[in-house]
């Protein structure tokens, strides 16, 4: 499945709710069923900075295919980091670096939340973009 079919069935799944309340639970949802971080790769270096709470993110590289772990203390931004590795992880890193991201704001989320939270969406796409990059050269 491609990056673009990935983000539209993020999409799809969230046109299931009509009310923001109902998404943000989804959202939430996707937050809990991340696989768990170890304790050992929450660290400085691995913490997105600007974010509003504390967004851990880590990169390796499988068989040339990006994967991502990430936790945040806040259950709403685990969430929203959650949407960006469903979407990303097992990708190549020409892939990620080519994605376009924009599909979060046909979420909507941007509109319903606090102005940090919302940067944050954006502080997370380069941050994984900015890793990609990074093992696409190592």
């Amino acid at each position: 499945m491609s990056i673009a079919d990935k983000q539209q069935e993020v999409l799809e799944e969230l046109s299931f709710f009509p009310d923001w309340q109902e998404r943000y639970e989804y959202v939430i949802g996707l937050g809990r069923k991340l696989p768990p971080m170890a304790d050992a790769l929450k660290t400085a270096d691995r913490l997105i900075k600007g974010c509003q709470s504390q967004v851990w993110l880590d990169a390796t590289v499988e068989n040339g295919a990006v994967r991502f772990a990430a936790d945040s203390d806040s259950v709403i931004t685990k969430g929203m980091i959650a949407l960006f590795v469903r979407v990303l992880d097992g990708e190549t890193p020409d892939a990620i670096l080519s994605a376009d991201l924009s599909f979060i704001d046909r979420t909507g989320l941007k509109e319903h939340l606090a102005p940090t939270r919302a940067n944050a969406l954006n502080l997370m796409a380069t941050q994984m973009k900015q890793r990609a990059l990074e093992l696409g050269t190592a």
